[in-house]
């Protein structure tokens, strides 16, 4: 499996197995290039929607539920969209003072513009960063080397009235630094941390991959104290491999 993701030189390369935990309606494992991911949200509709599409279904009439090595995740349809019911953060702490200055020297900004910072850990390691606009977001040029290891996403929100509410950008770190243009994960972890600190609503969207050409939409919304994360998901290659 890792093989054949690093052949395949995607974001993210999913396979689909039958479940182990009887509650679940499939298993997914997921794998970068280089490494394989307890839990990711795009692989994580994309699976979900390919599942579905090959004419999966679910066990429950509500849900979709998917086996992962982060645990079982629940999945809707919302509308035209699905949507994961946001894994829980096993990590989320105030980043260190020594770290918060690498965030800073990596972004190229000052320290005072990092108005707070976060670890959000539901599988990827991520650091959030939240800046005062999303037009400070959009303007970041990281500097790769002293990105070191970190996982970062930044965020910032729109004025009011714009088509979106927070504008978001992920850096992943490698041998060229990686910029994603959607990131389920981060958008999840982020979207507790935002709401549960008052700097959210209930209910928002995001804009991600701006920067990249990509017009990446992530819908954020709250049921009952939960979170879900829902975007587009549409079938673009068919075929078949041997391996």
């Amino acid at each position: 499996m890792q093989g054949f993701a690093n052949w395949t030189n995607l974001s993210e390369t999913t396979f689909l197995l039958p479940p182990q935990d009887p509650r679940a309606d499939y298993r997914v494992r997921i794998f970068t290039g280089t490494e394989e991911f307890p839990f990711a949200g795009h692989p994580t509709l994309g699976s979900a929607h390919t599942w579905l599409e090959g004419g999966g279904v679910p066990k429950s009439g509500g849900y979709l539920v998917q086996e992962c090595a982060a645990g079982l995740v629940r999945i809707k349809r919302d509308g035209g969209r699905l949507a994961f019911a946001a894994p829980p953060l096993t990590r989320f702490e105030a980043v260190e003072e020594p770290v918060r200055r690498q965030l800073a020297v990596a972004l190229r900004v000052p320290e005072e513009d990092i108005l707070d910072s976060s670890w959000l850990v539901n599988g990827p390691e991520w650091i959030a960063v939240l800046l005062e606009s999303a037009g400070q977001v959009l303007a970041l040029e990281p500097d790769q080397a002293a990105l070191g290891n970190l996982k970062i996403g930044v965020i910032g929100p729109h004025a009011p009235g714009a088509a979106t509410d927070f504008e978001v950008r992920t850096f992943l770190p490698g041998d060229a630094m990686a910029e994603d243009p959607v990131t389920g994960s981060f958008n999840a972890g982020a979207a507790e941390w935002l709401i549960r600190t008052g700097r959210a609503p209930e209910k928002y969207v995001a804009s991600q991959g701006t920067v990249l050409g990509r017009a990446g939409r992530i819908h954020i919304d709250t049921e009952e104290g939960e979170i879900w994360v829902g975007g587009e998901s549409t079938t673009c290659i068919r075929g078949t491999v041997l391996l």
